[in-house]
């Protein structure tokens, strides 16, 4: 594998990311991995680097580089579970990185994929986790021409009543959807699911939502205690038919 870590130049500043790739073969379809409220950390650069082995070239942005890189964030996720402030003080940096901050540094991104050698323009894949649900359904209609492929895992804040609410978005979505949630989430309760599900089913061409039964928030996540490793395993094998089938 070939692993670097790169600066991508927006209006705000730089966005500190992630690259991977397989050493040979190409060009590559590229995915972007949009990361869950703990932010950057060894764990999703492993599951990059897992998803980079299946044949893609992968970018992991961190989304809060605004306000701290790795090591240096206002809160410590080790500390969120033991120290209410910390908790508080990653869930006001997840609300302040608003829907259209991310569409925003997407532009950006996406200008950077479509200069890069060695990879697929035809049509990128982007995946998102807890917080990025919101994020992957705003830059699937913002930029429907450019992803072909798109998947949220327990994904929070998709609908909302506010005026820029994503689902507001979903008959512009081209890509081939796929919203996963967790059976029993504090954060999206049965109401949200039916009314995702509803909307969703109605207004976008390419969709299909799951549930995945026995699961908490965060079960894809290996370091997470709620994590779920069969299904864990059923995430990949989405994630893998998803861009088998739409990227390549």
């Amino acid at each position: 594998m070939i692993e670097n870590f790169i600066n991508i130049k927006t209006t705000d500043g730089l966005i500190d990311t992630f690259e991977v790739m397989p050493d040979e073969g190409g060009p590559f379809p590229a995915i972007i991995i949009y990361m869950d409220a703990p932010a950057i950390r060894e764990e999703l650069r492993d599951m990059a680097r897992r998803l980079a082995s299946m044949g893609y070239y992968v970018l992991l942005p961190n989304l809060f580089y605004r306000v701290g890189k790795e090591g240096n964030y206002p809160f410590t996720f080790a500390k969120i579970r033991e120290d209410k402030s910390h908790f508080t003080a990653m869930i006001k940096t997840m609300d302040d990185t608003t829907n259209e901050l991310v569409v925003s540094d997407t532009k950006y991104i996406l200008e950077f994929l479509d200069n890069k050698k060695g990879i697929m323009h035809e049509g990128y894949g982007a995946v998102g986790y807890c917080m990025s649900g919101q994020y992957i359904v705003s830059i699937a209609s913002t930029y429907s021409n450019k992803f072909s492929a798109a998947a949220s895992f327990y994904g929070v804040k998709i609908m909302t009543d506010k005026e820029d609410s994503p689902h507001l978005g979903a008959e512009k979505i081209t890509a081939n959807l796929y919203l996963a949630f967790a059976e029993k989430d504090s954060w999206v309760d049965d109401e949200a699911l039916k009314n995702i599900e509803k909307h969703f089913e109605k207004n976008t061409l390419n969709f299909r939502m799951e549930i995945y039964e026995g699961t908490e928030h965060g079960f894809a996540f290996p370091d997470r205690h709620t994590y779920n490793k069969k299904s864990a395993e059923i995430h990949w094998s989405r994630i893998h038919d998803l861009f088998q089938k739409h990227l390549k």
